[in-house]
Formats: C-alpha cells, sequence, structure tokens
C-alpha cells in the first residue's frame, strides 16, 4: 500500500524563523475557525464508497484511512517541520529513536554499510553495534571528517552524524560530510538535534535527512515525546513505509498538537538558552573545580571555527569534566537548586545529569571513555531561566 503523503503549501521564503515558527504549515481550521490546530483524535477514517476506498488505500486519490499511516494533527506537524528545515517532505514518529531507527532501516539492506562519523548518542550507538549487524548490514566508525575521506568503504549506502554531539558538544563539518556522500554515492543523514532548525539547516549545507528527537527543544516544555525525519519526498516515502507500514512507530496526534505549540516559541526559548549557555560557559572555564569545558561557543574549542560558520548561535547545551572525578559530579549534582537532574535537554528547565551512568551507560567503556565520556563528566542544557540565578546555582554547587 502506498501512503499519500499530504501537500506541503509552497511559503513565502522571504518569511523570518520566527515568522515560519508561528504559521508556517498552519492555518485556521476551515470547518471551525480554530486557530490552533485541531487534534483529530481518531484511528479510522470513513471513505464514501468500496471505491473511494481502493482508490485511498492504493495511493490514487488524497485522504486518510489510518491513523499509523498518517493523520491531519500529525501531518500539521510533519509540514512545519518541513518547512523549518526547508525541506519538501517530513516524517513525525512516536520518539527521536523510533525517526533514527525508522529511517536506517527504511534506507538499507543487508549487506549495506553505515559509515559513523564523529560521537553518537548512546541510544543510536546501540542500533549502529547491535540491531544493524544482525540485520547484515555493516557499520564502520570514523573519528574525524578526514578518517571518513579516507577510509570510505566502497559502495557505503548510508554516512550519518550527530552534530553538536551528545555529550561532548563535538561539532562536525556538515558540508564536507555531505561531499563526501555525494561523491561516494551515499545518503547522508545527521541528527540535528542539538542545534534545532533554528541553529543549523543541514539540507542547506548538502545533508539529505535529517533527523530529531522533537521530545528535546521542538517540545521544549518536557511533556511530549516525539521525533521526525525530513528531506525529499522520494526518500521520506520510504522512510515512513517502514517506520509506519511495517514498524509502526506513528506519532499520536495528541503528541503533534503539544510538539506544533512548542515549535512556535522554539526560536524565543534557543535564542535565550544559547546567551545563558555561553555566559555559563565562560565562568565555568575560568572555575578552579572545573577541569575542561565542552563549549562550541568557547575559542578554544576544536569545533569553534566550525559551529560559527555553520550555526546562528553556540547552542544551549554544554559539558565540562569536574576535577574529583565520578564523586565531584554526584557531589555538584547533588548540591544544585535550580537545576535539575535529569536526561533529557531542550526543555525550558534547566537540565543537568552525569552520562557515563545514565544516557551513555549501555556503551562498551572503552568506547565510552575514546568518546570522552569520562566519569568526570556532567552535561548541562540551560533553560529559559535567569541567568544570575543560573549562574549562583551553579556556582554554590561547585562549591
Amino acid at each position: 500500500m502506498t501512503t499519500q503523503i499530504p501537500p506541503t503549501p509552497d511559503p513565502s521564503h522571504a518569511w523570518g524563523f520566527r515568522t515560519l515558527a508561528v504559521h508556517a504549515g498552519q492555518a485556521p481550521d476551515p470547518g471551525t475557525g480554530a486557530i490552533a490546530t485541531p487534534i483529530v483524535a481518531t484511528s479510522a477514517f470513513a471513505y464514501d464508497d468500496f471505491d473511494a476506498g481502493v482508490s485511498r488505500f492504493n495511493g490514487d486519490a488524497p485522504g486518510y484511512v489510518y491513523s499509523r499511516f498518517a493523520n491531519p494533527t500529525v501531518a500539521a506537524f510533519e509540514r512545519k517541520m518541513a518547512l523549518l528545515e526547508g525541506a519538501p517532505a517530513a516524517v513525525g514518529f512516536a520518539s527521536g529513536m523510533a525517526a533514527i531507527s525508522a529511517s536506517l532501516i527504511g534506507l538499507l539492506s543487508a549487506g549495506d554499510t553505515v559509515a559513523c562519523v564523529g560521537t553518537l548518542y548512546g541510544g543510536t550507538d546501540g542500533v549502529m553495534r547491535t540491531l544493524l549487524p544482525r540485520l547484515g548490514i555493516g557499520v564502520r566508525h570514523f573519528a574525524t571528517v578526514e578518517g571518513l575521506q579516507e577510509g570510505l568503504p566502497k559502495g557505503t549506502r548510508i554516512v550519518y552524524v550527530e552534530t553538536p554531539s551528545n555529550p561532548t558538544l563535538e561539532v562536525i563539518d556538515l558540508e564536507q560530510v555531505g561531499q563526501v556522500a555525494r561523491r561516494a554515492g551515499a545518503i547522508s543523514i545527521a541528527d540535528n538535534t542539538f542545534a534545532t532548525p533554528y541553529l543549523t539547516r543541514p539540507r542547506a549545507l548538502g545533508i539529505d535527512v535529517v533527523v530529531h528527537s522533537a521530545t528535546k527543544f521542538i517540545s521544549g516544555h518536557g511533556d511530549a515525546t516525539g521525533g521526525a525525519a525530513v528531506g525529499s519526498v522520494e526518500l521520506m516515502n520510504a522512510i515512513r513505509s517502514a517506520g509506519m507500514g511495517q514498524l509502526g512507530g506513528c506519532l499520536s496526534p495528541h503528541e503533534a498538537a503539544m510538539l506544533l505549540r512548542g515549535l512556535k516559541t522554539l526560536p524565543l526559548r534557543v535564542q535565550a538558552a544559547c546567551a545563558s549557555a555561553h555566559a555559563l560557559a565562560h565562568g565555568l572555564d575560568r572555575h578552579p573545580a572545573v577541569e575542561r569545558v565542552y563549549y562550541p561557543g568557547l575559542g578554544d574549542h576544536p569545533g569553534h571555527a566550525v559551529a560559527a560558520r555553520q550555526m546562528r548561535h553556540f547552542g544551549s547545551i554544554l559539558a565540562f569534566d569536574l576535577r574529583g572525578g565520578r564523586e565531584a559530579a554526584r557531589h555538584f549534582l547533588d548540591r544544585l537548586c535550580i537545576v535539575t537532574q535529569a536526561v533529557s535537554v531542550g526543555d525550558a528547565d534547566s537540565l543537568a545529569c552525569h552520562p557515563a551512568s545514565t544516557t551513555h551507560r549501555g556503551m562498551p567503556e572503552a568506547v565510552r571513555r575514546a568518546n570522552g565520556v569520562s566519569d568526570a563528566l556532567v552535561r548541562m542544557s540551560i533553560g529559559i531561566e535567569d541567568v544570575q540565578d543560573l549562574q549562583a546555582d551553579v556556582v554554590q554547587a561547585l562549591g
């Protein structure tokens, strides 16, 4: 069965990002005049007669048939995500990992190879190291783009990158990755969760598919779970077919409505959080209890120049190694008052965690340490609180 993807309206590309965040892909409901997109809470959709059902299931006629395949509320979220990323199409998913897994499985076959560049989120690393090999798919890991250029296996199907990376904020040159992938005839995929389309548009830099954990900055309020893949209609059809038709990782219309709400304030939240993160990173960089700070906005960060070129701002996530290892990290995290201990990022609330024992605990220790995820590492996602209050909280926790 071919799934009919609802058309994406042609936006005014002269609109600024804040205007797109509010209006792109949405219009008052023609039936009721509701400004907020209605939640279409149904599993199935009626069709007029037998032949109409045949046409819809064949993909010959527009319309909805079953919410696992497509739903009007979810379609509105998909349209907005596509427009914000500057792409023709998008697919909404139940989570970020559903988006990543469906994108890989939908585009790969047994015998294919995936080339990964740089550090990956623990869940993604697990898919690469355990799930794909069981399906007969080869995975090669490269520390740098230069290594990828020199050692990319012949016949590689996908080149996968995450930037800034989780949790050490490694910055990868997306334009170079796209060029390497195109020369090899491979599809490039970038996880843009940490940057969001407000800070970076990977497709404008030559990346084919962009994936997101929409649970993070896109939701922005810690109350919705979702994911998205964005790209060409052809690639999104393949990903939708695998993700919805076979794997079934569909986005709920209730979650889609909450993600739409979150997107309206995305640029405002990210702008405010970036400014605070920049100030905190510079303060931590001078603190005697801190051994090293990982933040692209610092001039000595290895990816500072690339980040300055491909990001609007340097992001609102930072990490740092504390002198004293795991016990110092425990002491710091347990003393925080305003900042909450939790593993997510991108919320209006500032959050902090110990990646080695939480988000990256399933990664082999040797791999974890090689990727910079030491027992001394703390990751912080800065929210929208007053920066002076965050600074005071961090300083007293370090003390």
